[in-house]
């Protein structure tokens, strides 16, 4: 998955993704303790993505999706993090549709 991915993502979380042979996405997450200390936190952080990952899993291409956290992200509320996640997912379904 780090060979060559494509990369997008703002405030918060960088996106890393594939285009790999199915028709669903899959999503895995790299939430470090250099960017979240507390468990607490990263806990708060996946929770968050994989919940924005279930909404807009309909609409994403097939593509296999790693999401890095960014240093300070904890800072963020969640409102923000959601809106960073959305535009990323919107990111990935524009490439998609411009390469097909």
């Amino acid at each position: 998955m780090f060979a060559e991915p494509k990369r997008t993502g703002k405030s918060g979380f960088v996106v890393l993704y594939r285009y790999n042979e199915l028709e669903q996405p899959r999503l895995g997450l790299a939430i470090s303790k250099k960017c979240a200390r507390r468990a607490v936190d990263r806990n708060r952080l996946k929770r968050i993505v994989r919940e924005s990952f279930r909404i807009h899993r309909e609409r994403l291409p097939g593509v296999d999706i790693v999401v890095l956290c960014s240093h300070g992200a904890t800072s963020h509320p969640n409102r923000r993090l959601f809106q960073a996640l959305e535009q990323a997912w919107a990111s990935i379904r524009n490439t998609a549709c411009a390469a097909s």
